[in-house]
């Protein structure tokens, strides 16, 4: 693709290369580059992150870098135990910006010593984002300050060529150094705009280079091609023929236990293939698959198990590193499945996952990687769990189950049984984010219900259930994708000391604390700025603000780095004032642990640590072509300048060599807008001559403004001197360790209790410490808490640790109280004929040592001796629907105490029909009957709507009656809700003040082919309809046919005084008569037929017509006339038992039967009648309604058709 040289906007352009470009070093198993300097249309994607980061999208954190918290995958720490950096990004298969998914109230923030596991990313193409919009959010963009060069040389930053008088100054020389570099040209990949590398480390010159061109505009790789270095990236081999010409590449995967197995992953838009190399990619073989790779998670011990998750969210292994593969479940929650990998290394070929049922709920399940059939299965977590709150990470499972509007948080330590995490009473969280299960303890980010942007930092006892406040109002802020951002950085290399920035009366600060959140202090800012002027500035007034973010997006890199192995160095971004700012950012840098700061640049530079962090390497953000990078040799006391290649050099991305001697490392770039990809590899063991001796090394003690005691211990390292140039090697870690006596500074108020201004643990107003366990029984102890704990991890000794211990002590008897009993999913509703699980709970008391009863409600009752037969929960099938009085009874020797729960057992609702005259006389009284099948379902609401009213009449009966006082057609509905099931049914009814209505029969061979359904009924009447304005040129508005349920088949015609201008009110009596005369008239004759099917002609005759209304409810009526309806009744009803004998004969097919629902004798129903809400006067365009209690019939009303 054509690269054109005028592309970029000026300086900014290349902003965000160098933002993170230099973070991708030392340590990374490899990165993916993007051009910087090609066409716009490159845009940056999400990838795979195993092998490599495509540079321009995410950053990793080099060796052992520790971070502030995006949202990593909340994966087992097992997964990267004792992997080396170059692992970095190799094992979690979920997307950057969805790692730790922070989603129902969870975020995972993997804290640890291990390389950071990242989450497997999206396929290309997915959310890109242009180029030119990422250098604008770039990291410098919006906060670099330009033209502020040093005088006397245009260096990074600093008084170059002379020496700053305040010893807080760097200083920086003036000659120009030489590195020892060579160049090669990635020759016919111009046009390639991406590039995946991976680099073997561990004495290893192995570098494999996957570059590919991909085309945003198709949203697809169109060109891939791979080399191969086998002399540290001096030469490179282009490896096309070997894994087929026509072949292409979207994704480079190294085994993190065993670098010489590479898995190559071909463009599923081509083909779906796997390329597998057991020798570090010198020869490959193709194996085909059957479904779409969207990420992978490696075993962290085996190096032939994987975990492969499709794009149809299905869960695959293989345990023969991807030859085959088994599919192990569907309907896997994305980024919600990991290795189960705790200390013990139990059970590793253990699956976790969240799963969605059938009816779409989350369910926690585990299994094995070879069969996860149902039978197989666990269910750790009983009921089902929020959606993508599943966190399996170290010892700890965490879940989120939300019920009454409130989230509430499981943890499992070390698999045992699910118990709540408590938080102070009132904190009432709304989200939690898991940052760090480091050292058998949880560290929590919780933002509480009068939080907006930040939260309040919360640590656990051992069994991550009990959680008390590190650290309030932390700020935090959104990703570009939605994650959260925690400004919380724990450094590298010293146990329990972490950096925060707290938001205080709406400024920003940064703190410190050295004993994992008991203590927290302002930074001091450097005695003098970079040109040696003094810096006035007074605690704590004014202070050093840092900026913690440690690649918060794809696009931007981080600002802070510390390592392991130079555990007293910190280099990050900041400035010196009353709070944090975005302007006016300057590089500062830490020798002893973050007790005093050196201001190193003026502008913002990407610093890479080198031996052990004896050497610092620093490059300027820019995007101008480059040929030099700074050196310091002495913790960043002083600079040099060196340049690394001939040709000034346009920087796309810098790849370190894995492991602890890190001293070669590779830059890739562009010396034009038009060229190759140039690989730059600079070897600096040229600039020592000799390893470092013991003699080079001096003692340095760690220590917090002082005081020597950190985390209960005394701990000296060496440093190499600073006049020393000399290369130091492998990292030998603390040369001593003295444990502490303990003080009170060792430990930290335990739950419950609040530290005051005195430094004294007391109770919260909400707590009270004579409560005790409800797993205390007679006989047993408990630890009676003195208010304060030990910190963890702490390794103080002696001193006051046995007066501030908590002390065991036996457990007294107590009387039952704070009885509660509650089902397993914590539901007042059960299905009848199904399980239901009873969970009997006791804030205090001995429950072991109780006498439990347990009265269902349905005549039901059982006993239980003691807790043990109760453990699992108290399950029990309801027959009958209905709602039931559950009680539970628990009594001892001192006491007792009872709880009451009532259940709505329901069947399920499967239709609702609306019993509804068709036709009514105004001001009369009309009864609506809801009809359910099954008749019988358990307790149900019914929400009734007339016409347009917009409040709707909600009652407990099925059966209500209104009047209407105005003509016109209304429509009716009724919705029945059964548990959390609803249906409704919408009927039509006509008023008018006259009208007259005619019984029609019809030939008796009609009823051998009605069916007695509605839709047939709806049908039927239609066509009659249609006959009978055909026949007698009636308009169809004066006529509504609804054909009636049963044999004989028969319907009622109805005569309506339509209307057509208000100057025939008056003709409206002799219009019916009229009308019924030609009708009648006409059906006599036998006028009125339609045919039914070829051959069968059906003939409609008039029965009688009456005159509404048919009956009148005054007592007027004379006796004979209710003895002449009765005896049409009766006739009637003779007539249909004789017809519904005659449907049971072959040949005919009857209704179907009801399903059976019982309704007990115990049932707990409501009364009949009883009305919820208000009764309302609905004022629609058929006059008022007005309700009534009493029950009416529910007989099925006749299908009609009007218009």
């Amino acid at each position: 693709m054509e690269k054109v040289a005028g592309w970029y906007p000026a300086w900014h352009v290349a902003l965000l290369y160098w933002t993170w470009l230099f973070l991708f070093t030392f340590g990374f198993t490899g990165a993916e580059i993007t051009c910087r300097s090609c066409h716009s249309q490159v845009k940056p994607q999400h990838q795979h992150p195993q092998q490599g980061l495509l540079m321009h999208l995410r950053t990793d954190r080099g060796e052992k870098e520790q971070r502030r918290f995006p949202g990593e995958k909340g994966g087992e720490r097992g997964q990267g135990a004792g992997m080396d950096a170059e692992d970095a990004g190799l094992q979690a298969p979920f997307d950057p910006t969805l790692s730790g998914a922070k989603i129902s109230g969870w975020e995972t923030r993997t804290l640890t010593r291990e390389p950071e596991k990242v989450a497997g990313e999206r396929r290309p193409g997915e959310a890109a984002a242009p180029a030119g919009d990422h250098r604008r959010r770039g990291r410098g963009s919006g906060r670099r300050r330009r033209g502020r060069s040093p005088r006397g040389t245009a260096g990074p930053g600093g008084a170059a060529g002379r020496e700053p008088g305040g010893s807080g100054a760097a200083r920086f020389g003036l000659e120009e150094l030489r590195l020892g570099s060579t160049t090669f040209a990635l020759t016919g990949d111009s046009a390639h705009n991406q590039a995946m590398v991976h680099w073997s480390g561990h004495n290893s010159s192995v570098i494999l280079i996957l570059t590919k061109l991909y085309d945003y505009n198709l949203g697809s790789i169109t060109e891939s091609s791979l080399w191969r270095s086998t002399d540290y990236g001096t030469t490179y081999e282009k490896l096309n023929d070997k894994v087929g010409l026509k072949t292409i590449l979207s994704y480079l995967y190294v085994c993190p236990t065993n670098k010489r197995k590479i898995m190559l992953l071909t463009d599923p838009e081509v083909e779906s293939s796997l390329l597998i190399s057991s020798d570090e990619g010198a020869t490959y073989q193709k194996y085909r698959l059957n479904f779409y790779i969207h990420s992978l998670l490696f075993h962290p011990k085996q190096e032939d198990w994987i975990l492969a998750y499709s794009q149809d969210q299905k869960l695959f292994s293989s345990v023969e590193f991807g030859r085959r593969w088994l599919l192990l479940h569907e309907g896997v929650a994305p980024n919600r499945f990991y290795w189960s990998m705790m200390g013990s290394g139990r059970e590793p070929d253990l699956v976790h996952l969240e799963a969605k049922t059938v009816d779409g709920h989350a369910q926690y399940i585990t299994c094995r990687m070879q069969n996860c059939s149902e039978a197989t299965r666990s269910k750790p977590f009983p009921g089902y769990i929020d959606h993508n709150s599943l966190i399996v990470q170290d010892d700890y499972v965490f879940v989120q189950l939300t019920s009454g509007g409130r989230p509430h948080y499981y943890v499992s330590y070390r698999r045992n049984a699910f118990t709540q995490m408590k938080l102070p009473k009132y904190s009432l969280p709304k989200d939690m984010h898991v940052i760090s299960t480091d050292e058998s303890q949880v560290f929590a980010a919780v933002q509480e219900w009068n939080q907006n942007d930040t939260y309040n930092l919360y640590i656990s006892d051992t069994q991550g259930v009990y959680f008390t406040l590190a650290l309030e109002n932390v700020k935090s802020s959104q990703g570009l994708e939605g994650n959260v951002m925690i400004d919380l950085y724990e450094v590298a290399g010293i146990k329990g000391m972490f950096l925060a920035n707290k938001k205080i009366d709406n400024q920003v600060k940064t703190f410190i604390t050295y004993n994992k959140g008991r203590d927290w202090n302002l930074l001091q800012a450097p005695d003098t700025d970079l040109r040696g002027n003094p810096v006035h500035c007074l605690l704590p007034y004014c202070s050093l603000h840092l900026h913690l973010k440690v690649s918060e997006n794809p696009y931007t890199s981080g600002n802070i780095a510390s390592r392991d192995t130079a555990p007293s160095i910190i280099v990050a971004s900041g400035n010196i004032g009353t709070e944090l700012s975005d302007d006016d950012i300057s590089m500062f840098v830490s020798a002893d642990a973050g007790n005093t700061w050196r201001q190193i640049f003026e502008e913002e530079h990407s610093v890479l640590y080198l031996d052990q962090g004896g050497v610092l390497v620093a490059i300027k953000h820019t995007s101008l072509p480059i040929r030099h990078l700074w050196l310091s040799f002495d913790e960043g006391k002083s600079w040099s300048k060196y340049s690394f290649t001939s040709l000034p050099l346009f920087v796309d991305g810098v790849l370190g060599e894995p492991g602890e001697e890190t001293l070669i490392m590779t830059v890739f770039g562009h010396f034009s807008h038009r060229s190759e990809w140039q690989l730059v590899k600079i070897d600096y063991k040229s600039i020592f001559d000799r390893r470092c001796a013991e003699e080079d090394y001096r003692p340095w003690q760690l220590h917090s403004q002082g005081e020597a005691c950190i985390m209960g211990a005394k701990r000296i390292y060496r440093k190499r001197k600073s006049e020393k140039k000399c290369m130091q090697g492998k990292y030998a870690g603390a040369m001593t360790s003295e444990p502490c006596v303990c003080t009170e500074a060792d430990f930290d108020c335990d739950y419950g209790y609040e530290r005051h201004s005195n430094g004294q643990c007391l109770p919260a107003f909400w707590y009270n410490p004579s409560s005790l366990s409800k797993d205390c029984s007679v006989g047993q102890s408990y630890l009676n808490s003195t208010g304060y704990r030990k910190v963890v991890s702490n390794n103080c000794t002696d001193g006051v640790r046995e007066q501030y211990t908590a002390k065991p002590q036996q457990c007294p008897g107590k009387a039952p109280h704070g009885l509660r009993i509650i089902t397993t999913d914590g539901k007042l509703t059960a299905e009848q004929g199904h399980n239901v699980t009873f969970l009997v709970q006791l804030e205090e008391g001995d429950l072991q040592r109780s006498l439990i009863q347990v009265d269902f409600g349905d005549g039901i009752a059982v006993s239980y001796a003691n807790l043990s037969s109760t453990e699992d929960g108290i399950k029990h099938i309801y027959q009958n629907v209905g709602i039931f009085r559950v009680t539970v009874l628990v009594e001892n020797s001192l006491g007792s105490d009872n709880a009451v729960l009532y259940l709505h057992v329901t069947c399920p609702l499967e239709h609702v029909h609306l019993s509804l005259p068709f036709v009514t006389t105004k001001n009369k009284e009309v009864n609506a009957t809801a009809v359910l099948w099954p008749s019988q379902v358990g307790t149900l609401t019914y929400v009734w709507w007339f016409g347009n009213n917009t409040e709707p009449l909600i009652t407990l009966e099925g059966s209500i009656t209104f009047t209407f006082s105005v003509e016109g057609m209304n429509t009716i509905t009724v919705q029945v809700s059964a548990g959390n099931i609803i249906l409704q049914d919408t009927k039509t009814i006509a008023v008018y003040e006259q009208f007259q209505s005619l019984r029609l029969s019809f030939s008796p061979n009609l009823d051998d082919y009605n069916p007695d359904i509605p839709e047939w009924r709806r049908d039927i009447s239609r066509v009659v309809k249609r006959a009978l304005v055909e026949a007698t040129g009636i308009s169809s508005n004066h006529i509504l046919v609804a054909v009636l349920p049963g044999l004989p088949t028969s319907a009622e015609l109805f005569i309506l005084p339509y209307q057509d201008a208000p100057a025939e009110n008056k003709r409206k009596t002799e219009n019916l008569e009229q009308i019924s005369e030609t009708l009648v008239q006409k059906l006599k004759q036998n006028f009125v037929h339609f045919d039914l099917k070829p051959g069968v002609r059906i003939l409609v005759h008039a029965a009688h017509l009456t005159a509404a209304p048919l009956v009148d409810p005054t007592p007027s009526h004379s006796g004979s006339a209710m003895l002449m309806l009765l005896s049409v009744v009766f006739v009637g009803l003779a007539v249909f038992v004789i017809y519904k004998f005659k449907r049971a004969t072959p040949g005919h097919s009857p209704e179907p039967k009801e399903r059976k629902c019982n309704q007990g004798s115990l049932d707990r129903g409501l009364p009949k009648g009883l009305w919820i809400t208000k009764r309302f006067q609905a004022k629609t365009r058929s006059g008022s309604i007005s309700t009534a209690a009493e029950p009416q019939s529910t007989k099925e009303i006749p299908t009609y058709v009007n218009g």
